[in-house]
């Protein structure tokens, strides 16, 4: 599978079909152009016949040395294809090439789908407290009683 930057035309069709990559529109609000035209570097698809069937939005951190991976989403038809797992690996070269010592990604607690992918497929750490929650969150992490699960990898 080849792995290229995210162009503006994927970004658009990947909106129009963000129920095939998620099973509903409940992430749409997270995808914003400015992955493209900002973070375009870190942007990237695979795609199947010109059409977007995988993609990852990632930035490098201004704060640290890391790398942060914002959406992974793979069209339904295409999961357990191992996708996901391609995309990282391509973000985390990319990332050790831009001298990241680890990358990040977070997601609410009750995302038991991307909880397993991230931490037993892709052999990322949970770092937090436990509190009312069955896996470690950082309390507040995305705003005020917004708790996430905060995934980071040395890489």
């Amino acid at each position: 599978m080849l792995i290229e930057n995210c162009t503006l035309d994927d970004y658009f069709i990947i909106i129009r079909d963000i129920a095939e990559f998620w099973g509903s529109e409940r992430t749409l609000s997270f995808h914003h152009p400015i992955y493209i035209h900002e973070f375009g570097n870190t942007a990237f698809v695979i795609r199947e016949e010109q059409k977007p069937v995988a993609y990852l939005f990632g930035f490098l951190s201004q704060t640290d040395q890391s790398g942060y991976v914002h959406l992974v989403g793979i069209r339904e038809s295409h999961q357990k294809k191992g996708l996901g797992t391609l995309l990282y690996q391509h973000f985390i070269n990319y990332c050790k090439t831009k001298g990241c010592t680890h990358v990040r990604a977070i997601t609410t607690p009750e995302n038991t789908k991307s909880i397993a992918f991230h931490h037993h497929k892709m052999g990322m750490e949970m770092i937090g407290e436990r509190g009312g929650y069955d896996v470690p969150v950082v309390k507040n992490y995305a705003g005020e009683g917004q708790d996430r699960v905060v995934f980071i990898k040395e890489i």
